[in-house]
């Protein structure tokens, strides 16, 4: 029988593999289509461009020339690895906490991936209001940021239960 300590890095390592395949799933189903049929918009604030992202979060370092690649891989490689021990060393009370490290882990993976095999991160995911547009975005970036929300909440004690 599995200790509990095993069950709950399966489970992590299983919501971190579900978001890498869901990630790298939608990006290749996205840029098939949209490659065919162009921009589609959903609904007036929502629709599904093609962007090819060279630079980080909402395109920083995009034009920077090419020498962020590297560093995005390496940066990515250092945090998964992070992510990765301390998902395998987590305590029993830290539930949420390692819900949002393996949030984190899954995306991260994804973008490394896109990066790696194409030099640039596939993102098509466009939220506007008007002429304002968020930055496009990709489901490894959802996961990440709900996931990086979670780690603070958690951080400031939001989940934590309060000793008796």
């Amino acid at each position: 029988m599995m200790s509990n300590r095993v069950i709950r890095r399966v489970i992590c390592g299983l919501i971190a593999v579900f978001i890498l395949l869901a990630d790298l799933g939608s990006k290749r189903w996205f840029e098939d289509l949209l490659t065919s049929t162009g921009s589609l918009e959903i609904f007036q604030g929502l629709r599904f461009i093609l962007v090819h992202n060279h630079g980080a979060a909402f395109g920083f370092l995009a034009s920077a020339g090419g020498w962020q690649r590297g560093l995005f891989i390496v940066l990515a490689v250092v945090v998964m690895g992070y992510l990765g021990w301390r998902l395998w060393v987590a305590r029993p009370e830290e539930s949420v906490l390692n819900l949002g490290f393996a949030l984190i882990l899954g995306g991260a993976g994804g973008n490394l991936i896109d990066r790696v095999l194409y030099g640039y991160v596939v993102d098509f995911i466009d939220v506007y209001v008007g002429n304002w547009h968020w930055p496009a975005f990709n489901v490894a970036d959802m996961a990440i940021s709900v996931g990086a929300g979670v780690v603070i909440l958690d951080s400031v004690g939001l989940f934590r239960k309060n000793p008796s």
